[in-house]
């Protein structure tokens, strides 16, 4: 039996879930929920939030997910260690670093239920002015970026968080940001894999359970539609870089998908793509996003046997990762966060980054 709900990441309106959320998520057996900072006032109420969501369950888990990437990208503020941007710490060039500090997000998150975040950006900032990607990046060269890959995923994943490399096929060119318009890349499909390639490459052979695809054009591959809606770029993730687990979208209520398609066309059109699960950063859209999908199959612009082969592996990954699962602890949760240990390394990280800034500026 197929379940569409399992497609359907969605975010919810506040700080505890509404009713109609709840009857929701229990009748369809939705697949996962994004959050924000607007869903977040303290840990202890995160905690509570995650065990109220996880208990409308059928079988495994949700994916609980957020974007937590350190740097200006993180949607927990108080409680939660503080990192750096990426592109600062990759100054240090310590590979072990990068495991530690994912580490240290991966057991600050997992003590709150969330279970899955949208990091490492496997990015390559090659453009200076791209303001959407910047600061987020591990470097400006493809080996700077796919030497720290690695260890960011290893240090999420073998300490239980699912891990996501995006934005493939590689958003750090783009002048425009697809939040609000849809980039347009002007490269060959040979300079993607001499360059941005290379890093996905890398997070795929550390065995990355998800990679979001990225709402950018790029006309010499495929002229008619963003890389999040393209078969083309699908069947180049899974057949040429051979992943084969989770494909995920990027928000389809961005504006570089809004402008140009409705959500009930972007919907069907990633899905029949190749993606596996769609996020809906709002509730209503997830609804609609779902009736979609129903009448997708009804009139067979998606086919049965593409839901059951995406409800295959969405389920593999939650066996794996979510085979143990229990509640949320909420007792005393404050003062595990943030521990002297994560305080002490996180010292010496700044220290070093600013001696490092130093140097660069005596030389």
């Amino acid at each position: 039996m197929i379940d569409i709900g399992q497609l359907i990441l969605m975010g919810i309106e506040g700080k505890s879930l509404h009713k109609e959320e709840a009857d929701f998520i229990k009748k369809e057996n939705i697949g996962g929920i994004i959050l924000f900072s607007k869903n977040y006032e303290t840990p202890v109420q995160l905690a509570q939030l995650v065990n109220s969501i996880q208990k409308l369950r059928k079988d495994y888990p949700l994916f609980i997910s957020v974007d937590h990437e350190g740097g200006r990208v993180i949607r927990f503020r108080n409680h939660f260690t503080q990192f750096p941007p990426m592109l600062d710490i990759a100054r240090l060039d310590s590979p072990k670093c990068f495991y530690s500090l994912s580490k240290i997000m991966a057991e600050e998150l997992l003590l709150c239920g969330i279970n899955f975040n949208f990091s490492p950006c496997c990015d390559i900032l090659t453009n200076d002015k791209n303001i959407v990607i910047g600061d987020r990046a591990f470097g400006k060269d493809s080996e700077t970026v796919s030497k720290f890959i690695s260890s960011a995923i290893r240090g999420f994943q073998t300490n239980g968080m699912v891990a996501c490399a995006k934005h493939f096929p590689g958003h750090g060119s783009t002048y425009k940001d697809s939040h609000f318009d849809l980039p347009q890349i002007d490269k060959e499909l040979d300079e993607f894999r001499e360059n941005e390639f290379i890093p996905f490459k890398k997070a795929i052979k550390s065995r990355v359970e998800f990679i979001m695809m990225g709402h950018l054009l790029i006309p010499s591959v495929d002229p008619s539609y963003p890389a999040s809606l393209s078969e083309k770029w699908h069947d180049i993730l899974r057949k040429e870089l051979k992943f084969d687990r989770l494909i995920i979208s990027d928000d389809l209520q961005m504006e570089a998908i809004t402008k140009h398609y409705t959500l009930e066309e972007a919907s069907i059109m990633a899905l029949s793509a190749g993606s596996d699960i769609l996020i809906y950063r709002d509730f209503e859209h997830a609804k609609k996003g779902h009736q979609a999908i129903i009448e997708g199959l009804k009139d067979k612009r998606l086919s049965t046997s593409q839901i059951y082969e995406k409800n295959n592996r969405i389920l593999d990954c939650k066996k794996r990762f979510f085979k143990e699962y229990k509640p949320v602890y909420v007792k005393d949760i404050e003062k595990k966060l943030n521990i002297e240990s994560s305080k002490v390394f996180l010292k010496d990280l700044t220290n070093q980054i600013s001696s490092k800034t130093q140097d660069s500026l005596s030389i």
